[in-house]
């Protein structure tokens, strides 16, 4: 943090925070309803604003969070875990849920990790990259798949075998339209549906109305957060949420370009970090 306001009080100079950078207008019908996140004039650092690759940006006192005991390494990971956190909230998991969750990026791990500590009994995460499902196991995720993405049918098949009736929950993170496709079927009768993962606008999947009413299946999204922010910082910081080995990059300032095409096209890319000093 290089200035304060004046007038604000509880932070200091130097002092490591996390920014949320979600914040509602505060006076649409969704606000005043309790919805922010839904909000016609919703603003994002880096979306309507300066953001983080701005040389300064400008973040309201109330938005920022003292994270100085956080190794650096878990404190970027706070607004994915937000995000992930608000996906939670938007389950409202039952005690005892079977979950299947696509995808093992770093906030798909984290969500995995979310769920596991959540009330699931037991947490499956498919995905088609060894090294990461390595990863969600190490952080006690109860059983991995490694899916091949030119197979749909065979990985679907392979996953109805360790859940014959299907699953109560059924998570996209990949935001890949197939994937979703697959969902509706993995999920049991009475089962939730919750995409997670962000597909192109313009995308579509085929849906049976008539499955939907008959098997009382419900189909969730899970928008970013807004509030969010401290429940991630909290989870992060019992260790409930774990990090190690999710950031296997890292460039200094100066390449933050090759950092974000490292992310775009390096298939050994998870996260990439950008830091003042290497």
């Amino acid at each position: 943090m290089d200035q304060l306001g004046s007038g604000v009080e509880g932070l200091t100079l130097g002092q490591q925070v996390a920014a949320n950078g979600n914040s509602g207008c505060g006076h649409c019908a969704f606000c005043q309803r309790g919805r922010p996140l839904l909000c016609r004039d919703l603003r994002a650092l880096g979306v309507t604003g300066p953001g983080g690759f701005a040389e300064y940006m400008l973040v309201p006192a109330g938005q920022c969070f003292p994270v100085d005991d956080l190794p650096l390494d878990a404190a970027v990971m706070i607004e994915p875990a937000a995000c992930a956190m608000h996906g939670i909230e938007m389950l409202a998991l039952r005690p005892g849920t079977e979950a299947l969750l696509f995808g093992a990026g770093p906030t798909g791990l984290v969500l995995a990790q979310l769920l596991a500590r959540s009330g699931a009994a037991r947490v499956v995460v498919a995905a088609p990259t060894a090294f990461k499902l390595g990863l969600a196991r190490r952080f006690g995720i109860d059983e991995t798949i490694l899916v091949d993405r030119a197979d749909h049918a065979g990985s679907v098949q392979r996953l109805r075998t360790l859940a014959s009736e299907g699953f109560d929950v059924v998570v996209d993170a990949t935001g890949s339209a197939a994937v979703s496709a697959q969902c509706i079927g993995l999920a049991r009768d009475g089962g939730t549906v919750l995409i997670y993962g962000v597909s192109r606008p313009d995308e579509r999947i085929p849906i049976s109305p008539y499955e939907i009413y008959r098997r009382e299946l419900t189909i969730k999204g899970s928008f970013a957060q807004v509030s969010s922010f401290p429940l991630a910082i909290a989870a992060l910081r019992s260790g409930r949420v774990r990090t190690d080995g999710i950031i296997t990059h890292r460039f200094p300032l100066d390449r933050f370009g090759e950092a974000l095409e490292t992310v775009r096209s390096d298939p050994t890319c998870l996260k990439a970090a950008v830091v003042l000093c290497l």
